[in-house]
């Protein structure tokens, strides 16, 4: 990641494998509304990945920056780390949320039987 038009193309993957762990994550949580369970699951391990993908990108842009200022911080970065946290954090609640739903679904017919 030697030339600037690297670290642009870097940071842009990073945004775009966090916009699709969100997208994913979101996805999962309209197939749990549903009760599609195994869909959403699906979506959920796509998030997942995605995540992962992005969280790589982010680890080889702060060892390219060995703690020194080598990686120049300017807005697009920032927004990039942005997306990423906010992706992270949408996964981690889109789990917990399809546990609910699944969690009501069972009391709801345990209630009617």
């Amino acid at each position: 990641m030697d030339a600037p038009q690297d670290m642009e193309t870097t940071v842009m993957e990073l945004i775009i494998h966090a916009g699709e762990a969100r997208s994913a994550a979101m996805q999962a949580l309209q197939a749990a509304r549903k009760h599609s369970w195994e869909e959403a699951e699906a979506s959920l391990l796509e998030a997942t990945k995605a995540v992962r993908e992005a969280h790589r990108i982010q680890t080889e842009l702060i060892g390219a920056d060995e703690g020194c200022g080598k990686i120049p911080v300017n807005l697009i970065l920032v927004h990039a780390q942005d997306h990423l946290m906010n992706a992270m954090l949408c996964r981690e609640l889109v789990e917990e949320i399809i546990y609910l739903h699944r969690e009501v679904q069972e009391l709801t017919k345990t209630r009617t039987q």
